[in-house]
C-alpha cells in the first residue's frame, strides 16, 4: 500500500471512529477500530501512529460510557459538564499507554517560549513575543460581548467558567497539541500531523452535543492552536488562548 494511501485511509478510519463513538454508535464504531487493528498488523513502518489512533478511540469509548453513566446522576448541570471534561483524562491516558507500548518518549512542548526568537512566516519574520501578543488580542475578542452582560450574571458563572476553562483547555491542549501532535510529527509530515489533530479536535466536540458542521468549524481553532504551538515551540500559549476562548463561551451563555 502506498504511503499516501495508507495515511489517508488511517486518517479516515480515525475520524470515522471519533464520529461514530461520539454519537454513541458503539457497535458501528468497532468497524473503523477493527480496520485500524488490521492496518497495524499489515504495515510495520507506521505502527506507532496507527497504535495512537487505536488507543485514542479506546479511550474515547471509555469516555463515552463514563459520561453516559455520569449524566444519569442527580447532580447539577455545571457539575456534570466539569466531570465530563475531566473524563478527557481517559483518552489522554490511553494515548500515553500507546506511546509507552511503542517505546516512544512523551513530548508535550512543555518548555516556555523564547520570546526573542524569530518566527519565519511566508513573506516576513516576526518575534515570538509579537506573534503571541496578536494571538492573545484575537482570543480576547470573544470576551467583548460579556462586557454588556449584567454583573450578577457574570458573577454567577465566574467560578464555573474558571474551572471549565482550566480543565477543558489544559486537557484538550495536552491531548491534541501535546501528545497527539508531537507524536505524529515524529512519524509523519508536520502537515499531516497538524491536519489530523486539527480535524480530530473539531470532530471530538460532537461528543458533547455540538452539531456536526459547527464541530468541523472548530477544526480551524485546532489549526490555530497547532500553529501557535509549532511556531512558539511551547504548549503554554495555546492553553492560555484556549482558556480565554472557553471563558468567553461560558460568559456568553454558549456552554450551559
Amino acid at each position: 500500500m502506498r504511503k499516501t494511501t495508507f495515511f489517508l485511509l488511517s486518517a479516515a478510519l480515525f475520524f470515522g471512529g471519533i464520529i461514530l463513538f461520539s454519537f454513541k454508535l458503539f457497535v458501528l464504531g468497532l468497524i473503523p477500530l477493527s480496520c485500524l487493528f488490521l492496518l497495524y498488523f499489515l504495515n510495520k513502518g507506521y505502527r506507532s501512529s496507527v497504535s495512537l489512533f487505536i488507543f485514542f478511540l479506546l479511550g474515547l469509548l471509555i469516555y463515552q460510557i463514563g459520561s453516559a453513566f455520569m449524566y444519569k446522576l442527580s447532580i447539577s448541570q455545571e457539575t456534570k459538564v466539569l466531570i465530563n471534561r475531566s473524563f478527557l483524562l481517559f483518552i489522554l491516558t490511553s494515548t500515553i499507554i500507546s506511546l509507552k507500548i511503542s517505546g516512544q518518549k512523551i513530548f508535550l512542548y512543555s518548555h516556555l517560549p523564547n520570546w526573542n526568537n524569530q518566527i519565519i512566516m511566508p513573506f516576513h519574520q516576526i518575534k515570538v513575543a509579537r506573534f503571541l501578543l496578536f494571538g492573545l488580542i484575537g482570543s480576547c475578542m470573544i470576551l467583548l460581548p460579556a462586557l454588556f452582560k449584567e454583573t450578577s450574571y457574570i458573577k454567577s458563572l465566574f467560578l464555573f467558567g474558571i474551572l471549565f476553562a482550566l480543565i477543558n483547555a489544559t486537557l484538550e491542549e495536552v491531548l491534541w497539541r501535546g501528545v497527539m501532535l508531537s507524536s505524529l510529527k515524529r512519524n509523519v509530515s508536520t502537515l499531516y500531523a497538524v491536519l489530523i489533530t486539527s480535524v480530530g479536535f473539531g470532530l471530538l466536540h460532537i461528543s458533547i452535543g455540538i452539531p456536526v458542521m459547527l464541530s468541523i468549524l472548530f477544526s480551524f481553532g485546532g489549526l490555530f492552536y497547532a500553529i501557535v504551538v509549532i511556531k512558539s515551540k511551547s504548549i503554554y500559549p495555546s492553553i492560555v488562548f484556549h482558556m480565554l476562548i472557553n471563558l468567553g463561551m461560558v460568559f456568553n451563555g454558549w456552554i450551559i
